[in-house]
């Protein structure tokens, strides 16, 4: 046999991992575990349950289910500590964190076996990504750790955070939750997926190791109803990984409590092919993009669309590959797709794909185990893009496809779906590929490559993927607040009086709803009082009906995201030019319903406001990360969308545009209902409006009931973003009834803000105006 013929019949031969110190170190525990609560384990309980090896079934051990009183054991052990570890100061906790990284890069061989032994993934993807990654989260947060007081002034720790991980990358999401938490200043209780605890209960004995103090990190294990537990305890925040259906459910569940929320949830990643990409290197990006950890992977590139000029050729070239997998032992290093976590979960992948009725299902042609937990990798191509398939998160090495032939059906057919995760996008041509990235709703996307994560990057959905970021600067936000100090706020009533109309001439204000001021659909109007009794005019009371017009009048300008931010500010200039020249006029409206004299401060603060956020309009840039890539990752600030918000009562005209400005200056268009005690002044504003060039549209001005509108607005499902300063108690309604399309929300949970002071603008109102996406672009050849 020449050398040629060996190299080409050649195969992998068994390269097998040893379990043997990672047994032992079960055995040494009697394979049996409590909860780690204020730096100690308890000891393990009656009501328990055993995790397995999903490879051989055999069980690893036992784990303890944990009870209410357990949890809340955690909470107070994490409540008492969190001041202390606070106060240590950046520099304190980045000691303890580097000390950490250290330790995890001592055990890290242990922790890769541990994980692929619990979680069934394969020992190369445990070793050469999820640790090295998990090391790399802890050392680059404890640098965060370290310039936190230069760096992020005016940030303060939010307290005890709660936090509920999956099983999919079980170490990888304790790192992205737990690491800026303990970075900013937090305490954590965290409660690991039932079938993958293991490598959690590790960490927690190194936490014990190198003396973290107690109670920073306390863990819990258990199902389902243990993470509920840590959701409805006294937490101040909220992280939580999983499922859709489980975000909503906690979406509701905090829904007024006033606790920060993050939610990552699930995803159904488009994977673009175009026809000048190297499709070799395409279809290896897409083993990586699918067939990694089995494809149980959120972001996995799961819809495969293909420029049909090429999709017979490409599918093609993969099937071949497919055909080389070697799906078997996880312990092997030889082996590319290991074992699904467990039966239900191969029984679920079973049902979706037998379930379907089009397409063509091919299988690859490879040996598979005659036992344990495993799924064939799968391709089903000829789908539409409405194809049940293509639209539901298998969370499988299933991988559906269809074809699109121009760039704008590309990001059409990536768009069509609920999730916003990630996307892929394959081309030699940069310019077709920068092009694409904005138009494509994701939180991340990568050209030439697929899941390439880091510390450095932040990563996180849109639509029903979730908010927020975890990882990069990004994704500190979500773990601190405001350093200041808000008072309860007293509702704000509005003026009641018997007197005749203040202005001979009928004043019956308007809604302004695509640039056309109109009359109110239930054709109601109420009357508005100044302070001596006097009418000064009526106001026309919306209904839902009024803002599902609001709403599509916002839609229709979404060209507004797409003008430059020197455009948008010329305009927010030219708005505050014509307010000024009728400043008298409004300061004098605002003292006659007030009736306390403020109307000329509040009038030149509304002007200044103009002014920021015009001069913030072009200058709120984005940033390029270093990651530890040949390339860069751009994280770019983007609009948020149609956002939908209650004005303040207490400042009818300084509250509407400190609300409206910073949304315009990002580029978003907003349906604003304006202050329900004190309307006039936002209805006299539509008058600037129509004078200063405003697109249609962009901004629509309702005025009426905020209680009644609130659930509408925050139900909408056109509606991105919904924000409420009103004095009235909506902030728990709009939260609840956000959870349809889990969007954004930005409430006051009844507390006040100073809109004549600092509290009234600045980076607060400009982060919950943007979205971060990044794009990540390798370089070179």
């Amino acid at each position: 046999m020449s050398v040629k013929e060996i190299f080409e019949t050649m195969s992998y031969g068994p390269a097998p991992e040893s379990a043997a110190e990672a047994l032992a170190w079960l055995e040494s525990r009697g394979n049996a575990f409590g909860h780690f609560i204020d730096g100690a384990f308890t000891k393990p309980g009656k009501a328990s349950f055993e995790t397995s090896n999903p490879a051989t079934g055999a069980t690893l051990a036992t784990l303890t289910q944990a009870s209410q009183k357990d949890v809340d054991t955690a909470v107070k052990a994490a409540r008492i500590a969190q001041p202390k570890w606070a106060a240590l100061g950046g520099a304190g906790r980045a000691r303890h964190m580097y000390a950490l990284a250290r330790a995890l890069q001592k055990h890290g061989r242990m922790l890769a076996v541990l994980e692929t032994l619990d979680n069934g993934k394969p020992i190369r993807e445990s070793r050469d990504i999820d640790i090295p990654l998990v090391q790399r989260h802890f050392y680059h947060h404890a640098g965060y750790a370290q310039l936190m007081e230069k760096e992020i002034e005016g940030r303060v720790p939010l307290g005890v955070c709660g936090q509920v991980i999956p099983w999919n990358f079980p170490l990888l999401m304790l790192a992205w939750k737990v690491a800026p938490a303990l970075a900013m200043g937090n305490t954590v209780v965290l409660k690991p997926a039932e079938y993958t605890s293991l490598t959690a209960l590790y960490f927690a004995e190194i936490c014990a190791q190198i003396r973290l103090p107690e109670g920073v990190v306390n863990i819990v294990t258990g199902d389902g109803a243990v993470g509920e537990m840590v959701v409805n305890a006294k937490v101040d925040k909220v992280a939580f990984t999983g499922s859709t259906a489980v975000g909503r459910r906690i979406r509701e569940a905090t829904a007024g409590s006033g606790k920060a929320l993050t939610l990552e949830l699930g995803g159904k990643s488009p994977y673009i092919v175009f026809e000048d990409a190297d499709l070799d290197s395409a279809v290896e990006g897409l083993v990586d993009a699918i067939w990694f950890n089995q494809g149980q992977v959120c972001c996995a590139g799961s819809r495969l669309l293909v420029q049909e000029g090429i999709a017979e050729d490409f599918y093609s070239r993969l099937k071949a590959r497919m055909n080389q997998l070697r799906v078997g032992d996880p312990l092997d290093k030889c082996i590319d797709v290991g074992a699904i976590v467990d039966p239900v979960q191969v029984e679920t992948i079973t049902k979706l794909v037998d379930s379907c009725t089009t397409g063509d299902i091919f299988r690859a042609d490879i040996p598979m185990p005659a036992s344990g937990c495993y799924y064939p990798p799968t391709l089903i191509t000829g789908l539409s893009p409405a194809d049940t398939l293509m639209q539901e998160e298998i969370f499988g090495p299933v991988l559906a496809a269809t074809t699109f032939r121009l760039p704008s059906e590309a990001a059409q057919i990536a768009n069509n779906t609920r999730y916003g995760l990630a996307a892929t996008v394959w081309t030699e041509n940069i310019n077709r590929a920068l092009n694409l990235a904005p138009q494509l709703e994701a939180g991340v996307v990568w050209i030439n490559g697929t899941n390439m994560f880091d510390a450095a990057a932040g990563f996180g959905g849109v639509r029903e993927s979730g908010f927020g970021r975890e990882g990069g600067w990004e994704g500190l936000a979500a773990y601190t607040k405001s350093d200041r100090d808000p008072q309860p706020l007293k509702p704000v009533t509005a003026k009641t009086g018997e007197g005749k109309p203040a202005d001979a001439i009928d004043r019956t204000a308007k809604l302004y709803i695509g640039g056309k001021q109109a009359r109110p659909d239930g054709g109601y109007s109420a009357p508005v009082w100044q302070a001596d009794g006097a009418m000064a005019g009526m106001v026309s009371l919306a209904n839902r009906k009024d803002l599902r017009n609001a709403v599509e009048a916002a839609h229709a300008a979404k060209g507004w995201s797409k003008s430059t931010g020197h455009l948008r500010a010329q305009i927010l200039y030219y708005m505050a030019e014509n307010l000024s020249a009728r400043a008298f006029e409004f300061a004098e409206r605002i003292d006659a319903i007030t009736g306390k004299g403020g109307g000329t401060a509040e009038v030149k603060g509304a002007i200044d406001r103009l002014f920021t956020y015009a001069a913030w309009a072009d200058k709120y840039d984005g940033r390029v990360h270093g990651v530890p890539i040949k390339g860069v990752a751009m994280a770019m600030n983007e609009p948020v969308g149609v956002v939908g918000a209650f004005c303040p009562d207490e400042t009818p005209l300084l509250g509407l545009i400190s609300v409206m400005a910073p949304l315009m200056a990002m580029g978003n268009t907003c349906v604003l209902v304006a202050s329900e005690a004190m309307p006039l002044s936002a209805t006299d504003f539509i008058q600037v409006l129509e004078t200063s060039d405003v697109p249609s549209g962009v901004v629509n001005l309702l005025t009426g009931s905020h209680t009644e509108l609130a659930k509408p607005m925050a139900q909408h499902m056109d509606v991105a973003s919904v924000w409420s300063f009103s004095s009235s108690d909506i902030s728990a309604q709009i939260e609840t009834a956000s959870s349809t399309n889990l969007k954004r929300t930005w409430v006051n949970n009844g507390l006040s803000r100073d809109w004549n002071g600092t509290e009234g603008e600045g980076a607060e109102f400009l982060r919950e105006a943007t979205r971060v996406k990044n794009i990540w672009v390798p370089y070179g050849e």
